[in-house]
């Protein structure tokens, strides 16, 4: 697999060792190159994989893979080009980015232009990314995601479709990962384009070419895109629901919370609403409400008001709804906890930032209050979820929380008879 020195499609002769594993890892190592005299240990990223042990010379890699930019900078040697390029990512200045693609040109490595070009664009020191025709396979594969990213920001979804094609082709050749991170990319902009079914497919795909490597996050990462994607399609469609909660299983057996906290949470999030959607049909089917209700617990102990608010929100909801629900022995405690969770999220949700959904959250837990028999406090919320529906003119919720009104009538009135039975 190696290739050193190379020549590209343009006929230069370059200076990397080819090819490079650049787009394989998260960001910042999936920006660094591996200098010369590491073949084994290249190979083994280009194709997804760690190396069993590092090289004193790659030290600033796996510090990088650790996710601590600053001291994989603090240990990078030498001042060379790939050094420097090495470097302007994990440290990035405007005069370093200048001055390197300066002498990248003046060294006539197609490649190594393209890729400072490109790392300077994703960095905010450039305006434009690269021309993916100036270089081939993994530079190109980069310029091409570039491109892309420039055509999302700028509304135009279909471009960043042909662009991620172009780029997952040019990089297959090469490594086979990379190009099932771009395929990732190109599911995701086919899903902005209405487009579920390629999506689908190319989500497999993306799945699929990153099988047998070490990139567990990425690849739960996918799993949880894909699952999302077909529990949004089971509303019109339901048989796929099994598909998204397959995919979130298959999430939560590649990473730990200590792994990668926020996909771990989301997955479990995900996980236990589709639970709750599913039809129950038979008796052992009320398992997976108590399976839910666990998963959406695992996800607020990650997502916070502060730091997930919205996650948070939605979580919290649906907990509540599965507590208020669950057949269990201790129903009036669930009940309860219900409430206060309930609670939390209106202090959460003013009335002037978001009447429908504090309407909806007074209305779930006036009917709480109701089955615990708190009649008063029952009426209050549902009195208030009524008048803020009637503002919006959501004259079907209206008509819900009457009902309820009704029934909180009726059961406060059979409460009096047996108060004043003999």
């Amino acid at each position: 697999m190696t290739i050193s020195p190379t020549t590209d499609q343009t006929g230069q002769t370059g200076l990397l060792a080819r090819p490079q594993p650049v787009g394989v890892f998260p960001l910042p190592a999936g920006y660094l190159l591996v200098p010369d005299g590491h073949d084994d240990v290249r190979d083994r990223l280009v194709a997804g994989r760690l190396p069993d042990a590092w090289p004193a010379e790659l030290r600033f890699y796996e510090l990088a893979l650790g996710g601590d930019p600053d001291e994989a900078a603090a240990v990078l040697d030498g001042d060379d080009l790939v050094a420097r390029a090495n470097r302007l990512v994990l440290a990035p200045t405007l005069d370093d980015a200048t001055r390197l693609a300066a002498d990248a040109a003046d060294a006539g490595d197609a490649a190594l232009c393209a890729h400072v070009a490109t790392i300077s664009f994703a960095l905010g020191l450039r305006a434009n990314p690269p021309d993916p025709a100036s270089t081939d396979g993994e530079f190109a594969a980069m310029a091409g995601a570039a491109q892309a990213t420039l055509a999302l920001e700028q509304g135009r979804t279909a471009d960043a479709i042909e662009l991620l094609e172009a780029a997952a082709q040019a990089a297959h050749p090469v490594s086979v990962p990379l190009a099932g991170q771009l395929m990732g990319q190109l599911a995701n902009a086919q899903l902005d384009e209405r487009g579920a079914q390629r999506a689908a497919v190319t989500f497999q795909a993306a799945i699929d070419a990153m099988a047998g490597t070490d990139l567990a996050v990425s690849r739960a990462e996918l799993h949880v895109a894909a699952g999302a994607m077909f529990q949004e399609m089971s509303e019109a469609a339901p048989r796929v629901m099994q598909q998204a909660i397959d995919h979130y299983l298959q999430a939560l057996a590649l990473v730990r919370r200590a792994d990668a906290p926020e996909t771990w949470a989301i997955a479990n999030a995900n996980l236990g609403l589709a639970y709750l959607m599913m039809p129950m049909q038979e008796a052992s089917d009320l398992l997976r409400t108590g399976v839910a209700v666990q998963s959406m617990r695992d996800a607020l102990s990650y997502f916070t008001p502060e730091t997930h608010p919205d996650r948070w929100s939605s979580t919290q909801l649906n907990l509540a709804n599965a507590l208020v629900y669950m057949p269990s022995k201790h129903q009036a405690e669930n009940i309860a906890e219900a409430v206060d969770l309930y609670e939390a999220v209106l202090e959460h949700r003013p009335r002037d930032r978001d009447p429908a959904g504090r309407a909806r959250v007074l209305a779930n837990q006036g009917n709480a209050l109701a089955h615990l028999g708190v009649f008063d406090q029952a009426k209050a919320r549902l009195h208030e979820a009524r008048s803020l529906f009637e503002e919006l003119g959501e004259d079907e919720a209206v008509r819900s929380v009457r009902g309820v009104l009704d029934e909180v009538a009726k059961q406060e009135s059979i409460v009096r008879q047996d108060r004043v039975e003999p």
